[in-house]
C-alpha cells in the first residue's frame, strides 16, 4: 500500500461478500473498494472507518485484472442491483462457488469441492420490484441507485426478461396519470404463464377514476391481473383489475398464484435447484418412501419430489398452502400439505421418524429454530437449499457439531446475474 495525497495505491487481495474488492489501508485495516477486482493494482480514496473496515472510492485502475471486461449495461455503477458486471462470467461463477465452500468451512465442513456456480442466462429474470417516485420532472420507474434509497430512471436492463422491461415505460406513463401516487410507491411484476402479474403499491388511495385507468392499462398491455395495496402496510392486496386467471406452471403443474407470490428468480435457476435436490436423494429408496419438505411455498420442489415418494409439505403461508394443495389435488400428486409456522413450531424428532429424507428450503434468514432438531434426529439425509451463505454457515454448524453427519455434495446456483448473491443445494448424509 502506498499513499498519494488522500488517495491510496494498493493491491486488491480478494473479493468481499458484497462484490467489493478488498485492499488494506496504512494500518492494515480492510478497505472495501467497489468495482475493483482481485489482483488489480488500484488507487482508491478511503472513506470513514465503519466497524472493522473502511469504504473507499475507486479513482484509478493501474494494473487491470485479465478477468476485467467491459460492463454491457450503461446503468452499471449507478444501479444498485449489479455489483460485478465488470468481471468475466467464469470468474464470477468460481467466486460464487468459493463463497459456498467458505460457508461450509465456517460451519465446520472443510475441504468440500464446489463446482463453478450454474449460471442463469441474460434477460431471464422473471421477477422485478420497481421503485416509483413522483418528482418535479415526472415519474421515475426503476431500481434503487447504488447505496441509496432513491431510484433512477431505467432505460435498459440485461438481467430481467424483456417482457418485464417492456412494461417500464407504460408503467411510467400510467403512474404519471394516477393521483394515488403522491410521491412514492412500487410496482412488482411476476412473469407468469398467463402473462405479467402486476402489484402496485402507492402512498395514496385509488380513486374510481384510477381503477378505470388500471383496467384499461391491463387490457392494453396483456396483463390479466393488477393488484393494489397501500404502501407501507401489510394489508392483503386487493384486486383492482382482472380479465383472466393468473397461474404459473411448476414442473408441468398449473398453480394459481396470489399477487407477489414467491417464484424462483429464473426458470434456469429453478431447474438447476430441482436437479440438485433430486440428485441429493438416496439412490435406493424404499417402497413408498416418505419425504418431508419444509417451507414448501407453491410447490417448486414438492411436485418433482412427489415422483420419488410421498411428500409431506409444510408451509406457513395460508395462500401458498391453498394454492399448493389445489394444484396437487388436480394433478393427482402424492403431496400432503400442512400449514404450520415453522419458526414458532418447528417439527419435533417424533414427527421426523421414518422419513427417507428431508428437504429444507428456508427464507433468507435461515432455519435456526429447526436445524438443531434435525441434526439430533434419526433422519438419514437432509437436503438444504440456501439463498444466504451466512445463514447456511450458521445453520449447518449444528450438523457439524452433531455426530455422524457429512456433506455428501454441494451445488452452487447463480440466479442473480452479476450480483453478489448465490444459492446452494447441500446434501447432508449420516456416515454409515
Amino acid at each position: 500500500m502506498e499513499q498519494r495525497g488522500t488517495a491510496m495505491r494498493m493491491t486488491i487481495e480478494a473479493m468481499g461478500a458484497a462484490g467489493d474488492g478488498i485492499g488494506r489501508d496504512e494500518t492494515g485495516r480492510p478497505l472495501f473498494v467497489p468495482f475493483a477486482l482481485p489482483g488489480e493494482v488500484v488507487e482508491a480514496e478511503p472513506g470513514p472507518v465503519r466497524g472493522d473496515g473502511r469504504a473507499a472510492t475507486l479513482t484509478a485502475v493501474e494494473t487491470p485484472s485479465p478477468a476485467r471486461v467491459p460492463p454491457p449495461c450503461p446503468h452499471f455503477g449507478t444501479c444498485g442491483a449489479c455489483a460485478v458486471q465488470h468481471w468475466a462470467d467464469q470468474a464470477v461463477a468460481e467466486w460464487k462457488a468459493m463463497r459456498v465452500s467458505e460457508a461450509l468451512s465456517r460451519a465446520g465442513f472443510r475441504g468440500i469441492d464446489v463446482a463453478p456456480a450454474i449460471p442463469s442466462p441474460r434477460n431471464t429474470r422473471r421477477r422485478a420490484d420497481f421503485a416509483l417516485r413522483r418528482g418535479a420532472n415526472g415519474v421515475i420507474v426503476g431500481f434503487h441507485a447504488r447505496g441509496s434509497a432513491e431510484p433512477f430512471d431505467m432505460a435498459v436492463c440485461f438481467v430481467i426478461d424483456p417482457r418485464i422491461l417492456a412494461l417500464v415505460e407504460p408503467i411510467r406513463r400510467l403512474m404519471a396519470s394516477i393521483p394515488a401516487l403522491r410521491r412514492t410507491g412500487s410496482a412488482m411484476v411476476n412473469l407468469l404463464d398467463t402473462g405479467p402479474d402486476l402489484w402496485l403499491r402507492t402512498d395514496g388511495p385509488l380513486t374510481p377514476a384510477d381503477r378505470g385507468k388500471l383496467a384499461t392499462f391491463a387490457t392494453a398491455n396483456g396483463i390479466p391481473r393488477i393488484a393494489w395495496s397501500k404502501e407501507g402496510t401489510r394489508d392483503t392486496p386487493e384486486i383492482a383489475a382482472q380479465s383472466g386467471p393468473s397461474f404459473v406452471s411448476l414442473s408441468g403443474v398449473a398453480v394459481p398464484t396470489t399477487p407477489g407470490a414467491f417464484l424462483q428468480a429464473t426458470p434456469e435457476g429453478e431447474a438447476a435447484i430441482i436437479a440438485a435436490v433430486l440428485d441429493g436423494l438416496p439412490k435406493r429408496l424404499p417402497g413408498k418412501p416418505r419425504i418431508i419438505e419444509l417451507h414448501a411455498g407453491l410447490g417448486t420442489l414438492s411436485f418433482p419430489l412427489s415422483g420419488k415418494g410421498r411428500v409431506e409439505a409444510y408451509e406457513g403461508s395460508a395462500e401458498a398452502v391453498t394454492a399448493l394443495q389445489t394444484a396437487a389435488g388436480r394433478a393427482g400428486l402424492r403431496v400432503k400439505t400442512t400449514r404450520r409456522d415453522l419458526v414458532r413450531q418447528p417439527l419435533l424428532p417424533a414427527e421426523l421418524k421414518g422419513a427417507a429424507a428431508l428437504v429444507l428450503d428456508p427464507p433468507f434468514t435461515g432455519a435456526s429454530e429447526q436445524v438443531g432438531i434435525l441434526a439430533r434426529s434419526s433422519l438419514p439425509r437432509v437436503i438444504y437449499v440456501s439463498c444466504n451463505p451466512a445463514a447456511l454457515a450458521r445453520d449447518l454448524s449444528a450438523f457439524a457439531k452433531a455426530p455422524g453427519w457429512r456433506v455428501e455434495k454441494a451445488v452452487a446456483v447463480d440466479q442473480f446475474l452479476w450480483s453478489s448473491q448465490v444459492e446452494a443445494v447441500v446434501t447432508l448424509a449420516r456416515s454409515p
